[in-house]
Parts: structure tokens; C-alpha cells; sequence
């Protein structure tokens, strides 16, 4: 996930939880239980407050506009809501990698497939996934590697940039591809003893 989307989405989480901190404290204010707790100087509701009376209700439903526009707000914030999160969810996985010709692109599953059948080839790993991330200009590997018994993580991992890594990044040429590893161990179930 690239700073900016990760920055924007701690930015938007951190607002929407303020939000609802500073509603849930204003309204937690006005109870008996919470008004008595707090300090003296600390600003609180009053418990018998009524938040829209008999008069200011009667001149609200006196007007026409605000019902369509409350709805069309809240419309708004629902299809934003959407957008956001099917940008979410698009901008992981790369589907296509277009190569020189416009007509001409590599499947990102086929290469992800392919650097992984090549990463399992190697000695001491037992099993291999890859997944490409990101954009066409800025390409993500995650390769995670499970180890056999007998694998030793430094070799593997050199190996793996000497052979794999070096393939992948030619296939994705002339694009920079900026892979991370993560490497674990096979586990082994304990045998019972009787």
C-alpha cells in the first residue's frame, strides 16, 4: 500500500473516530450516571434537555427544503462511502501489465504464478506464494516462502534474489519491481505418545 493511500486512510479513520468519540461524549454528558462522574469545570448537558421542542419542531416541519436535502447528503456520504472502499479493494491485486504494444499485456496472476513455480524450485522451500501489487508504473512482489526442515533462510533468500527475483524483474523491464519477502517455517505436528 503506497504512503499517500495509507496516510489518506489513517487521516479519514482518525476523523471519523474523533467524530464519534466527541458525539458519544456530548450525549453520554446528558445522562444522570456520567454528568455526576465528571469534573465540576468540565462542560456537560443539562439532564432535562430537549434537544428539538414542541416550537422549533413545528417550524421545521413548516419547511419544504430540508427534508431533500438531509436525504441527499446523506446519499452523498453513502456513494463516497462506496467509492472509497471499492478503491480499496481495486488497488490491490494487479490484474494486467501492459508491455510495449498497446495491444500486447501480461496477466499479473500468470506472472505471479510463474515467479512462484520458480521460487519453490529453489532448495529448501517447500512452498511458494507471490502476489503482484500495485500499479503498472509502480509494481509490488510480496513473496512469501515456507522453508522445509532442512532450509536455511540466507541461502534461500540469496538464491532467490541471484535467480528469481532477477527473472521477474527482467520480465517486468523497463518498470522498477520492488519485492518483499517474508519467509517461514514448515510446522510440524507433535506426535502423541501413549
Amino acid at each position: 500500500m503506497s504512503r499517500l493511500r495509507n496516510g489518506t486512510n489513517r487521516a479519514v479513520l482518525a476523523c471519523a473516530g474523533a467524530a464519534l468519540l466527541a458525539a458519544g461524549a456530548v450525549l453520554g454528558s446528558a445522562t444522570d450516571v456520567v454528568r455526576d462522574r465528571l469534573p465540576s469545570d468540565w462542560p456537560r448537558l443539562g439532564s432535562g434537555r430537549a434537544w428539538l421542542d414542541g416550537d422549533a419542531l413545528g417550524r421545521w416541519r413548516d419547511q419544504d427544503w430540508w427534508p431533500p436535502l438531509v436525504m441527499s447528503a446523506l446519499a452523498v456520504g453513502v456513494l463516497l462511502s462506496l467509492c472509497w472502499g471499492v478503491a480499496q479493494v481495486r488497488a490491490g491485486r494487479l490484474r494486467e501489465l501492459p508491455l510495449g504494444q498497446p495491444e500486447v499485456t501480461l496477466s499479473g496472476p500468470a506472472l505471479a504464478a510463474a515467479v512462484a513455480e520458480r521460487a519453490q524450485g529453489l532448495d529448501g522451500v517447500a512452498r511458494a506464494h507471490v502476489s503482484l501489487l500495485g500499479r503498472p508504473r509502480r509494481l509490488r512482489a510480496r513473496v512469501t516462502l515456507v522453508l522445509t526442515a532442512e532450509g536455511r533462510p540466507e541461502a534461500v533468500l540469496g538464491e532467490l534474489v541471484r535467480r528469481t527475483v532477477a527473472e521477474a524483474r527482467a520480465a517486468a523491464a523497463p518498470r522498477p519491481l520492488t519485492v518483499e519477502v517474508r519467509l517461514t517455517g514448515r510446522h510440524h505436528r507433535a506426535r502423541r505418545l501413549r
